[in-house]
């Protein structure tokens, strides 16, 4: 797996056009801005035996978005990272999780958000859906909060729109109508073995 940081600076984002092709890096410390340009991204939503889902609540100190309710987790491969490999190491770095049956539901999901300071977030963000047995141990420079929810509710906030974040708001009523079986993802979705 690759290094995700340039040598004692910053994590670097992997800049792509509209059709996903890679374009160049730009330092995640800085792309997020009034004008972010497109970037790649991911989202991942994380079941439990239950069928509940794991929403975490970011931290404060977040650039984009702080404080507010989202999916379990998102993040950014790093350059030459195959995203599922970014997937499994965010699950660790963020929250303390291993990971099983990683699966791509929405691989062509993209969104462009504007919060209230005028930030944009704008990534092609493919939205995994995965399982663990594990107990979270949040980073709280990552996360603030966290609560397994069942899927009823998880619906319920998504039709609020302002209980939580804009992609969350999204990407849950695809991933109902993709995939959603009442205990996770359906085994009819995608394999999350390639690189997009």
């Amino acid at each position: 797996m690759p290094d995700t940081a340039l040598a004692g600076t910053d994590e670097l984002v992997v800049l792509v056009d509209d059709d996903g092709r890679e374009l160049g890096t730009a330092a995640k410390a800085s792309v997020h801005h009034e004008t972010t340009p497109l970037h790649l991204g991911f989202s991942c939503y994380v079941f439990d035996a239950d069928g509940r889902v794991l929403m975490t609540r970011r931290a404060l100190s977040k650039r984009t978005w702080p404080g507010v309710w989202t999916n379990s987790f998102c993040g950014h491969p790093a350059p030459g990272e195959p995203v599922a490999d970014a997937v499994h190491r965010r699950a660790s770095q963020e929250l303390g999780l291993t990971i099983d049956g990683l699966t791509c539901v929405l691989p062509d999901y993209r969104y462009r958000a504007i919060a209230a300071d005028g930030t944009v977030e704008n990534e092609l963000c493919p939205v995994f859906c995965t399982t663990t047995s594990g107990p979270v141990r949040a980073a709280p420079d990552e996360v603030m909060d966290y609560t397994w929810v069942p899927w009823a509710e998880l619906r319920t906030a998504a039709g609020l729109r302002w209980a939580i974040s804009p992609w969350a708001a999204e990407q849950i009523p695809l991933l109902e109508a993709a995939t959603y079986t009442g205990h996770g993802p359906s085994s009819s979705a995608s394999s999350a073995t390639s690189n997009r």
